[in-house]
């Protein structure tokens, strides 16, 4: 039942196609009047006490139709990107993008300067020795490539992330110890705060909770 202060006060109108929030991500979530949808909802968050039920969560969640979905563990689990429908990353094209341009970057830079800027006639060979300038090449093709895969990795990890909603939730803290965590946002097509509440409940975690930004 809700609590006296999420009642409406006089003039206040709800609309009826709002749906229902928890006053806050501190406690579970439990059956109460309909409310808006607050603008700080980051969307629902399902606890579990082991890898195996997270996973199969995170299955049933995927045939479901849900998308923004994600998935929190102490340690990497490899089914668990499989469940949730993460199969491809943008991370190999950024490494290729960022070799190619160092490669074509260091030969050019030796171009430029062998032909135009420092012309020297050593042993009557061309100004464009191309096999000279293939040890910078591949050296700056490495380098390049090396640095698009750090940078590419934390622009696509959105990192450094000192904060993010899912850490208001009360047991997140337990997410680098031994709890499992499986996270259905708000802005996913098929989000309906109702439906995946009981959606969720309905995999039998341990608890639900709304988490808020």
């Amino acid at each position: 039942m809700a609590d006296e202060k999420d009642k409406p006060r006089s003039g206040e109108r709800y609309n009826r196609n709002d749906t229902d929030i928890s006053a806050s991500p501190r406690h579970p979530i439990s059956a109460s009047p309909r409310r808006p949808v607050s603008p700080s909802l980051y969307g629902v968050m399902a606890e579990f006490d082991n890898p195996s039920h997270l996973v199969a969560a995170a299955r049933r969640t995927y045939e479901a139709g849900y998308r923004r979905i994600n998935g929190y563990s102490p340690y990497p689990i490899e089914e668990l990107w499989e469940a949730i429908g993460f199969h491809r990353t943008g991370l190999p094209i950024i490494v290729l993008i960022g070799g190619i341009i160092g490669g074509l970057g260091g030969f050019l830079m030796q171009y430029y300067l062998s032909v135009f800027e420092y012309p020297l006639n050593v042993g009557g060979k061309p100004f464009n020795s191309w096999p000279a300038f293939i040890p910078i090449t591949f050296e700056t093709t490495i380098l390049c490539a090396a640095l698009a895969a750090v940078f590419g990795m934390l622009a696509l990890n959105k990192l450094p992330q000192p904060y993010h909603p899912v850490f208001n939730a009360p047991n997140f803290k337990l997410a680098t110890r031994d709890h499992f965590f499986l996270v259905i946002a708000a802005n996913d097509p098929h989000y309906d705060h109702d439906e995946v509440v009981e959606f969720l409940k309905s995999l039998e975690p341990k608890e639900v909770t709304d988490v808020e930004v």
